[in-house]
């Protein structure tokens, strides 16, 4: 009862401030639209995999050039068409190029050979710019095999996008946007919950209940939990009936992943309300602090191959990175459990890492 007596109080608060009715429940509905509708993004140096069928001189020379580019990485080499689909919904390859059986014999014989160009369209501008690059890089192959000969060699591109065939950059935006509304309000409203207590004196009563900080702490956060499934909702509604943007895989595996998702920001705001003595200075470290590293380091702005690697190792520890990945790979390539659990195994030993010392913290500062 001393329990959800709490969780009434801040309920209380929360539904009398109407700035912060709007900032929890109307901004994120600003957001999803607007930047599903409106973003666009530009990307290179992707990792691609070979299904090379003819092994041959011609096509290793070719993969060895698209290899060398400054725009693709060759990770792995494939043996059959069956090994492409489960590369994709690992989220590690963004584009497979398909060499046929006798390629070097059809341009010899035919003066034209055929190769496939497979790309990971959930993110379309990826999709396009890859296909844009490697079919470049085939043509000046073409051009330099070419010097010389009475009849030259034609080496045809097929493109196929998967995930995403119109090419909508809703697909991109929508889980990154999702991640970017989730982190940074439900870490901002709750980071300035038990500074607040502090501003306005009423801390002190608090310490006089028989209620364990844990309860505190926890009570702080449930009311903006609830709050955060009203918005999950809301994101998802509008994904669907108005970006046109489906939900492939499982829609309760994706409202779990986006609460647990929910959980660990909730836990990092209530971390950083623990060491700041201020409302301001709180704002101000989940507005500057979260945001930044939300959209530069979540890979759902900019790509995080093209970093440096001191970037790149430090974005693992954004939370963003790991549900921007889960959502994209239920939500457009449809994956189960099977394809996330080490993502969801990382948010949730976050969660478990910001809550325990957030609690720790809490004691600390009350001694």
């Amino acid at each position: 009862m001393q329990f959800l007596s709490f969780v009434k109080k801040e309920f209380y608060h929360i539904t009398r401030d109407k700035r912060t009715m709007f900032i929890l429940l109307v901004m994120p509905i600003v957001q999803i639209v607007i930047f599903g509708f409106a973003l666009t993004n530009e990307v290179k140096n992707s990792s691609v995999a070979v299904l090379d069928q003819s092994k041959d001189s011609e096509t290793s020379a070719l993969i060895e050039e698209i290899d060398a580019s400054s725009y693709f990485t060759v990770k792995k080499q494939l043996n059959s068409y069956k090994e492409i689909e489960p590369e994709f919904k690992k989220g590690n390859i963004k584009m497979i190029i398909v060499f046929p059986q006798d390629f070097a014999e059809d341009l010899k014989h035919f003066n034209k050979a055929q190769v496939q160009l497979i790309s990971d369209a959930s993110d379309p501008n990826l999709a396009n710019t890859m296909n844009s690059y490697a079919t470049n890089i085939i043509m000046d192959y073409q051009n330099r095999i070419n010097d010389g000969l009475k009849l030259p060699y034609r080496i045809k591109t097929e493109y196929r996008m998967l995930y995403n065939p119109q090419l909508k950059g809703a697909y991109n935006f929508v889980p990154g946007v999702m991640s970017m509304v989730l982190m940074l309000i439900c870490t901002m409203m709750t980071a300035i919950t038990i500074v607040k207590e502090k501003e306005l004196g009423t801390l002190e009563v608090m310490l006089v209940s028989p209620v364990q900080p844990l309860k505190i702490v926890v009570a702080k956060a449930v009311p903006y939990l609830l709050l955060s499934i009203v918005n999950i909702s809301t994101i998802l509604l509008l994904s669907v009936f108005v970006l046109d943007v489906p939900i492939n895989g499982s829609i309760i595996l994706l409202v779990m992943e986006a609460i647990l998702f929910t959980i660990t920001t909730l836990a990092l705001g209530l971390l950083i309300s623990t060491v700041t003595d201020s409302q301001q200075t709180a704002m101000f470290i989940s507005l500057t602090g979260m945001f930044l590293p939300t959209v530069m380091l979540s890979g759902f702005m900019f790509p995080i191959e093209n970093m440096p690697i001191a970037l790149q190792v430090l974005s693992n520890i954004v939370p963003a990175k790991w549900f921007y990945s889960i959502v994209k790979a239920v939500m457009i390539k449809g994956v189960g459990i099977g394809s996330i659990w080490k993502e969801t195994l990382i948010l949730t030993g976050m969660t478990a890492f910001f809550l325990l010392l957030s609690i720790k913290k809490f004691k600390i500062r009350l001694a």
